[in-house]
């Protein structure tokens, strides 16, 4: 597979797609959301937008009443754990489309633990290269994103990029700073890997789309060029509910016994449900800047 090449849409999360995701690291589902749901998240965005969300870590007050809703949408970058503040988003959670595309990579079962709404208006930067491991550390290299395009992502507004096999080593790359804040807005990126620029692939994918990929793989996105528009999307990470997670280590806690537990259980059993769980993670915005990192 070559940046010039098409991505492959898959319909259903078959052997093919388990096979394609296994080898290159990703895989893309359409209609993973149908165009009502797409619909309908949008208008949420634009709901939690224009809501008061000044109780939220780097918040405001809410959005005027005669502001437009395109200057509402542009006043944050990205909404974290949105599922917090949002029933919709909290439902998307256990998409079954979705759900059916991680049983396929993970197995029977599997726990969310995190979910972002980017926004990425028109202007707005990208994220370097990174591994979503670097900032989940699981144990067992079972952890997935489903990025989920809520508008058409392409070339000019900033789609991702992604490094076909980066995955396979199972190693997670050094970072260091980087200082292009014009085109990523995230101060870190990854270095020291054997692949090129040259090598990475565009993921030009229709709104409803989700690209399923695993957390060892190398991946970016750049600066929205767009003159308007958005690139919006929902990214959802989940990870096999057979493994702990160390995420968040406790006082005196052992990494061998830490298991984060603020997690939602969106297909099978969780052999560890007699740990119980945790509302530990609250929802936060994000505003222009390089204070956090999107993709």
């Amino acid at each position: 597979m070559t940046g010039t090449q098409t991505l492959e849409l898959f319909t259903e999360p078959d052997e093919r797609f388990a096979t394609q995701v296994r080898e290159l690291g990703f895989a893309v589902l359409a209609d993973a959301f149908s165009p009502d749901e797409v619909e309908a998240f949008n208008d949420e965005t634009l709901r939690l937008c224009r809501s008061d969300l000044s109780t939220l870590a780097r918040g405001q007050g809410a959005a005027a009443a005669d502001e437009s809703d395109d200057v509402a949408l542009r006043r944050y970058a990205a909404i974290h754990h949105p599922d917090k503040i949002s029933e919709l988003a909290f439902r998307q959670l256990s998409n079954p489309r979705i759900v059916s595309a991680l049983t396929a990579v993970i197995g029977p079962d599997v726990k969310c633990m995190q979910s972002m709404l980017f926004i990425k208006a028109s202007g707005k930067p990208g994220q370097a290269w990174h591994q979503d491991e670097y900032f989940i550390p699981t144990r067992d290299r079972s952890l997935y994103a489903a990025w989920i395009a809520l508008d058409d992502c392409r070339l000019d507004n900033g789609c991702l990029w992604v490094l076909p096999g980066s995955h396979r080593p199972g190693i997670i790359y050094p970072v260091e700073a980087q200082d292009n804040l014009d085109e990523f807005g995230c101060t870190i990126e990854a270095h020291g890997f054997p692949y090129r620029n040259e090598d990475a692939i565009p993921v030009e994918i229709p709104a409803g789309s989700a690209l399923i990929f695993n957390g060892y793989l190398l991946h970016r996105s750049l600066r929205n060029s767009g003159e308007r528009g958005y690139r919006r999307s929902l990214v959802n990470h989940y990870m096999s509910c057979s493994s702990m997670l160390p995420w968040q280590l406790k006082a005196g806690e052992h990494v061998g016994e830490s298991d984060y537990r603020d997690v939602t259980i969106v297909a099978g059993t969780d052999p560890y449900a007699y740990r119980g769980y945790e509302q530990l993670r609250v929802a936060y915005i994000r505003r222009d800047g390089n204070t956090g990192c999107d993709a």
